[in-house]
């Protein structure tokens, strides 16, 4: 079993996202990622399919130049190679579901852009 908590020991960083591993099962990473209204991860995409939870708060989600605004409760999934952006219209807590074979890091680099 595999025990984590979206809610505990919350860090926003003061100028990006800040980004989480929660834990990791047989076939995915749990992470959560913690936006400040107002911050955006840049468009990329992943090599691998995502699901994306909105656990807390409002967020513009870009697909393609469409946006969805998604708020608490609502997921999307993604499949690989989708250009996708983030944009945080409130504070927000994201739970972000990946392959095993993707990488934490990846998703850390997009903040680097």
């Amino acid at each position: 079993m595999n025990k984590s908590s979206l809610t505990e020991n919350l860090q926003y960083g003061e100028q990006k996202p800040d980004i989480k591993l929660l834990f990791e099962s047989n076939s995915t990473k749990e992470i959560r990622i913690v936006f400040r209204k107002g911050q955006l991860m840049k468009e990329h995409k992943t090599g691998f399919p995502i699901t994306v939870e909105i656990f807390e708060g409002a967020i513009d989600f870009g697909v393609a130049g469409n946006i969805s605004h998604l708020v608490k409760g609502d997921v999307v999934a993604l499949p690989a190679g989708v250009p996708h952006d983030l944009h945080a219209m409130a504070d927000s807590i994201v739970r972000l579901s990946l392959s095993k074979s993707d990488t934490v890091q990846r998703v850390k680099s997009v903040l680097e852009k």
